[in-house]
């Protein structure tokens, strides 16, 4: 079916892990800066919630000679926003919401276009209660640094006072 693409995904083509990798699954591993791994028998996931964590994970992927955009479209890599779907052109993935609860909700999961996969995978451990998935909240860049005050970084999480509401707000990191 798909693999999970919660927050901002970076999903990877497996055949190009295995050709940039020299078939060697832990040596990609070892570069994944979190614990937001998942992949079915063609696609890798990585999820972040901060653009600049994206940023640098991608530059990460291309400095071991993964391509992400080619003439305008992604080639072994593409990083896709639950809310807006891929950020370039991608000719080899389908997006769609997959139902997680009996109540219709769902989750935007990845899957390669005619592949053969038929599960919806997502992180050990990640369920849809309580997930970004279910709980989703988006604060634009734009007034972002009025409303949020940033207040302490607990274990890799940015922790930040919604001055609007006057309740904790988290942002998961993977680097400085």
């Amino acid at each position: 079916m798909a693999v999970l693409a919660e927050g901002i995904s970076v999903i990877v083509r497996l055949d190009a892990i295995a050709r940039l990798m020299e078939d060697d699954w832990a040596r990609f591993v070892a570069i994944v800066p979190n614990q937001t791994l998942c992949c079915d028998n063609e696609l890798a996931r990585i999820g972040f919630m901060v653009p600049a964590d994206v940023e640098a994970f991608v530059r990460t992927l291309e400095a071991r000679g993964f391509r992400y955009v080619v003439d305008d479209k992604a080639v072994d890599l593409v990083v896709v926003d639950q809310q807006s779907g891929p950020a370039v052109e991608c000719d080899w993935i389908e997006c769609a919401h997959y139902q997680c609860n009996e109540a219709g909700e769902g989750a935007l999961g990845c899957r390669l276009v005619g592949g053969s996969e038929e599960s919806f995978f997502a992180p050990e451990g990640w369920q849809f209660e309580g997930s970004l998935s279910q709980t989703f909240g988006f604060q634009p860049n734009e007034g972002s640094d009025r409303r949020y005050r940033f207040l302490r970084n607990e274990g890799g999480i940015d922790v930040y006072l919604d001055t609007s509401t006057g309740r904790e707000v988290y942002a998961g990191r993977t680097v400085g």
